[in-house]
């Protein structure tokens, strides 16, 4: 009897998992499909906004995800309330990380001038240099805007309302799909505004969402900037400031894991040419196959947030490995199509129409791409639960620590001794998923230290006890 009633609350576990991470996952594909149509957009009006839109995109996605990363944390804050009962707090926290928001939007507008100037660095010819300023000094206003909405869907999500942040995602994203098209090229009426189109497409997008989650506001969400403003100047700042040391790691933490898998990118080059475009193929491949993970690895965010709250502690390591487990589904299924007919998921990522070295190399590399997944699952579960803790900051170092100081030098070493051998390219991805995999056992032993301590520092620096 006590066996088939843990079958069944097991089961009403996966259903919350799934219910709260499949719009997630949904949402993402979206911002997928946004990317590959701005890409090839770029692409086909000219090889020079193709050469411009790489640096470019890189450059901007790197310090907009300082903000939105740092604003996510209110996902946090919201879960932890909304586990508690108290639905008037929720609503401040929702109000807290907007205001939060605003202050660092205008942060981010104020490094226009400075982004501008980047591509000076690049040593690219002049005509190159002016495209990337262009989109750089639009990537500002959309990123700003994009930060106010993490905000806000933020507080959807921490509710674990998290088909409206889909829903208006998906809208955003179609509009976003036609402006993109419309500006670069022309159409529709729409002037043709090349590399800049490409950036107010995007705007287009996001400022649609911002709408969107706007009008979906529930009443008394605004009464929280009231409260906020009536706990005076310093405890306003003050709580402020505290949410920003608690979501600044994460903000960071994002950030270096896209200047990790750019650096990837750098030193399959040194494996030579063949290389570097093979591991391009399998690189979008695995970005593809990932994005569900990413999906379950913001859901269990949420909910073991939500058990914070309610002081369930016991409860997140039950939430972990009901997640795991539908994880470890996902990636056997896909691990299974990775090694058995990799042309079938390659093809769609470039492989068709590449050249017969580049297709060797691409499919043998994707036959471990496998291993990435794998350790990729836990290291995102890890994050996200140590993020809802208020431990953020440790997952920070920890990704410093492996990913700069141990695993780049590693793999330099390795192409460096093995460069233009493009057969070392699967070995190269193996090394990566190692350090991956360490960072996971990392995050999930102070998890299991967190849990044992019954520790919550979103709020204060102490560990606050569980409670009945």
């Amino acid at each position: 009897m006590s066996t088939a009633r843990a079958r069944l609350l097991d089961l009403g576990a996966m259903r919350e998992v799934v219910r709260v991470s499949v719009p997630l996952m949904f949402g993402m594909v979206g911002n997928l499909v946004l990317m590959l149509v701005d890409r090839i957009c770029l692409a086909r009006y000219s090889d020079d906004a193709l050469k411009a839109s790489g640096p470019a995109v890189f450059t901007a996605t790197t310090v907009i995800m300082v903000t939105t990363g740092a604003v996510g944390i209110t996902r946090s804050y919201v879960a932890q309330a909304h586990g508690r009962g108290d639905e008037s707090d929720a609503l401040d926290e929702g109000a807290n990380g907007f205001v939060l928001s605003l202050l660092l939007s205008a942060l981010l507008l104020l490094t226009t001038p400075l982004l501008m100037r980047v591509p000076e660095l690049s040593g690219q010819p002049a005509h190159i240099q002016e495209l990337e300023a262009q989109f750089l000094g639009l990537s500002t206003l959309y990123g700003s805007v994009m930060t106010l909405n993490m905000a806000l869907s933020s507080y959807f999500n921490g509710m674990g309302r998290t088909r409206v942040p889909m829903t208006v995602g998906i809208i955003g994203q179609v509009a976003g799909v036609v402006m993109t098209i419309g500006l670069v090229f022309g159409r529709f009426g729409l002037p043709e505004l090349g590399m800049r189109g490409s950036a107010l497409g995007t705007l287009s997008a996001v400022s649609i969402m911002f709408l969107g989650y706007v009008a979906c506001l529930p009443r008394g969400y605004a009464a929280g900037f009231g409260r906020l403003l009536r706990r005076g100047g310093r405890q306003a700042a003050g709580v402020l400031w505290l949410r920003l040391r608690r979501g600044a790691p994460a903000g960071g933490s994002l950030s270096l894991e896209e200047l990790g898998q750019t650096a990837f990118v750098w030193l399959a080059g040194v494996l030579g040419s063949v290389a570097l475009a093979a591991d391009n193929i399998a690189l979008a491949l695995n970005y593809a196959a990932v994005i569900p993970l990413i999906g379950l690895g913001m859901g269990c965010n949420i909910l073991c947030g939500k058990a914070v709250g309610a002081g369930l502690h016991r409860d997140i390591p039950h939430i972990m490995r009901v997640t795991l487990t539908i994880s470890g589904v996902y990636v056997a299924v896909v691990a299974a199509f990775q090694i058995g007919a990799p042309t079938l998921l390659l093809n769609p990522f470039g492989l068709d129409g590449a050249g017969s070295a580049v297709t060797d190399h691409a499919v043998e590399t994707s036959r471990v791409l496998w291993t990435y997944s794998a350790a990729f699952m836990f290291s995102m579960v890890g994050s996200g639960v140590l993020e809802c803790l208020g431990l953020a900051r440790f997952g920070f170092v920890a990704r410093i620590v492996l990913m700069w100081c141990l695993c780049v030098p590693t793999i330099t070493v390795f192409v460096l001794f093995n460069r233009d051998d493009a057969d070392m390219l699967p070995i190269m991805w193996m090394i990566f998923s190692a350090f991956e995999a360490v960072m996971a056992a990392v995050c999930l032993w102070r998890i299991r230290r967190a849990v044992t301590n019954q520790e919550n520092r979103l709020h204060t620096n102490e560990p606050v006890q569980q409670t009945a």
